[in-house]
């Protein structure tokens, strides 16, 4: 009797063991923000000279940190709308206000024109709080499984796009409009859709975007004149089997 109660006091706290380790286990792999800062702030430093490399940018001296390095200035400026899409989003991130360097957070103004368009496009490290300020827009995302959630969005609205998921705005008023974005990471990055695919380079392979979207290699090359610029002309003599040419 007692080796058996002993040998369920042993089951119970193996089992209880493993059970700690692996919600351990799935809080570390869900940890997907920016590391914990490991002291009061690291102001950035953009020293192209430096053999050190870092996950963010290199500390300014603390000794040499001022005021005017927290304050960033010309936030109030509306971005320029007089393109294609009608549409300018200026991020703020580490690469414009070095104070943000391991806060995790940046911020970016969304200006748009009337029916101008913020492409969908998605943020590979971060999750995006996007608030309107004026006017009103369609705005949606896409999961992973291909729903879109998608909504009409006027002044005081406030939409969370999901870290790492394709979405877009689209202004439907006939006056300008203008959005707040805050993101969940100094550096969040932005790849837009149609501009990765059609507009890379080198150029994807004419035999994957064709068969991807089930179109000819003349509507392929259509749409890579919209997204590509004359330097990339030099790829179109990519081909499977020059691929596997330098790979022998």
């Amino acid at each position: 009797m007692e080796y058996n109660k002993g040998g369920r006091i042993a089951k119970l706290v193996s089992s209880t063991f493993c059970m700690a380790f692996a919600m351990s286990f799935m809080f570390y792999v869900a940890n997907a923000s920016d590391p914990t800062p490991l002291q009061d702030f690291c102001v950035g430093v953009n020293d192209p000279n430096s053999t050190v490399h870092t996950n963010g940018e290199l500390c300014k001296n603390p000794k040499d940190v001022t005021i005017d390095d927290f304050i960033y200035k010309g936030f109030n400026i509306p971005g320029d709308t007089n393109n294609t899409q009608g549409a300018n989003a200026t991020l703020v991130d580490i690469a414009r206000f070095p104070a943000v360097n391991t806060q995790g957070v940046s911020i970016a103004r969304v200006d748009f024109a009337p029916f101008g368009l913020n492409t969908p496009h998605l943020h590979p490290r971060g999750s995006e709080i996007f608030a309107v300020m004026e006017g009103t827009l369609y705005a949606g995302f896409v999961t992973a499984d291909d729903k879109l959630y998608d909504t009409i969005i006027k002044k005081g609205d406030i939409i969370v796009f999901p870290q790492g998921l394709v979405h877009f705005q689209f202004n439907i008023g006939k006056t300008d409009a203008l959005a707040i974005a805050s993101f969940g990471s100094q550096n969040p990055g932005r790849v837009n859709v149609a501009n990765a695919v059609f507009g890379s380079n080198p150029r994807i392979l004419d035999d994957v975007l064709t068969k991807g979207f089930q179109v000819d290699e003349m509507v392929v090359e259509k749409l890579r004149s919209q997204f590509s610029s004359e330097n990339r002309s030099i790829n179109m003599g990519r081909s499977i089997l020059k691929l596997l040419s330098q790979t022998l």
